[in-house]
Formats: C-alpha cells, sequence, structure tokens
C-alpha cells in the first residue's frame, strides 16, 4: 500500500482524526500519561508524524518530544525512560531551556494495518524529521514487542537475546536496530501504574485477591498485589535504544 507521512504541523487538520487505542488499559492510567500525553499533538505538532492512505484517513502516528538531555543534573538517559523524558520535555517546553536530543514517544499502527511495514516506516520518518531540525540524535524507551510472553524474564536477559544474524530476537527492538539504533540499557522504571483492587480488576478482569506477583495480559513484568492495602502496582521497564542521525 502507499502511504503518505507528514507532520502534524504540515496537516494540523489531523490532529483531531479518530484514532481508536490499542494501549492495555492499566497503561492508560499511568499518571504522567494522563497528564501530559494528549497535550503531545498541540505541544509537539513538528515532532509528530502521521500516515495517510489514498482516501486520506490516519492509519499511523508517532509521537516524540525535544529535550535538553546534555545540562546539569541530566547527562545520561532517564532510568525512568518514558515517564521521565516526558516531564523533561515539557518542563524544558515551559522554562524555555533549548533542546539538544530528540526522544520518541511512541508509535501505533491501526491495527487493521499492522503488517505493512508501517512502524518502521514511522521510525524512519521521526528519524528524518529529528535530523531535518538539526538534532544529532534521536533516542527511544522502546517496549519490547514480546517481552509481555515472557513476564517473569528480567528485561537485562530478554533485551540481549539474539538471533543467528545477531540481530535481536524481539521484533520491535529488531526493526530500531535495523534503523541504526543502538540498544543500551534498561529504563527500570518506565512506567507507574498504581491503582485500588477494584480498579486493576476493571483494567484486567482478574480477582486480584492474593498477595504477591500477578501475570497480566500484555504487562511486561507481574504487577504486585497488596491486598492488605487494597492496592497494586506495576512498575514497566522499558530498554533504551539511542540512534544517531549523522
Amino acid at each position: 500500500m502507499d502511504f503518505v507521512i507528514t507532520t502534524l504541523a504540515e496537516r494540523p487538520e489531523l490532529a483531531h482524526a479518530d484514532f481508536p487505542d490499542i494501549w492495555p488499559a492499566f497503561s492508560l492510567a499511568d499518571p504522567v500519561g494522563r497528564a501530559f500525553f494528549a497535550e503531545l499533538d498541540s505541544a509537539f505538532p513538528e515532532f509528530t508524524v502521521v500516515a495517510t492512505e489514498a482516501d486520506g484517513s490516519v492509519v499511523a502516528r508517532g509521537h516524540s518530544v525535544p529535550f535538553a538531555l546534555r545540562v546539569e543534573g541530566r547527562g545520561e538517559l532517564p532510568p525512568g525512560g518514558w515517564d521521565e523524558v516526558l516531564l523533561w520535555a515539557f518542563k524544558d517546553r515551559r522554562t524555555g531551556a533549548v533542546p539538544d536530543t530528540v526522544s520518541a514517544i511512541d508509535i501505533t499502527v491501526r491495527e487493521d494495518r499492522l503488517g505493512h511495514g508501517l512502524s518502521a516506516l514511522m521510525l524512519d520518518a521521526m528519524r528524518h524529521n529529528a535530523r531535518d531540525r538539526g538534532f544529532a540524535e534521536l533516542v527511544a524507551p522502546v517496549r519490547p514487542t514480546g517481552k509481555h510472553l515472557e513476564p517473569e524474564t528480567p528485561m537485562a536477559e530478554y533485551m540481549r537475546r539474539t538471533r543467528e544474524d545477531g540481530l535481536p530476537v524481539d521484533a520491535w527492538l529488531r526493526t530500531h536496530v535495523r534503523a541504526g539504533g543502538v540498544i543500551e540499557a534498561v529504563a527500570p522504571c518506565s512506567m507507574t501504574v498504581s491503582g485500588t483492587l477494584a480498579q486493576w480488576r476493571d483494567w484486567t478482569g482478574l480477582p486480584f485477591d492474593t498477595a504477591g506477583p500477578v501475570l497480566v495480559p500484555k504487562a511486561l513484568v507481574p504487577v504486585e498485589c497488596l491486598p492488605e492495602r487494597d492496592c497494586a502496582s506495576y512498575v514497566e521497564p522499558n530498554v533504551w535504544v539511542r540512534h544517531g542521525l549523522a
């Protein structure tokens, strides 16, 4: 299929396109995501890429944010991953800090267009967009697509697994490496979701009535259930990937 990829700054009318959310219900309760994700289109339209097909419908969307990494108190990619880089980007925008790096935030492909190579095209578009805007580096707190099948495997072990050709076993990590990315480190607390047991039952359909780890579909690691406190917490690790854009 033929797709046209532009930025939202170029096509502002696409900001309100009907685009179904395919994220797990519990991940939508991440407080940082709830505070900032809906603001990405308006705050950083020049860093939001959208793919449309012949009839003009949006089939994929990718958000990225500029932020200052090489400043006092930062310097290293944060262990807080997705959450922390969002906080940095919006703080920098508010204070007028000069960004020196771009971070990918998400790439979402409409479910009926999965399998057409759109994720790789969107990543490539995000890389080119950052480079065209004068940045030398794109980083990404990657959520490996196959990790949820092995929630009890440590992320550090999972991300190091490779095939015979040397590329990562995980398909999404493999896409990043093929595009020129280098796997750098685990972001151990990239997203944190805490809620009451009633909330977790609503999000997952699971009983959440026993203390200890609970395996939740689509979760990358177990959710820790604490019935005596009527709460459960999920701390998701991601993988930092660094893309040089020279």
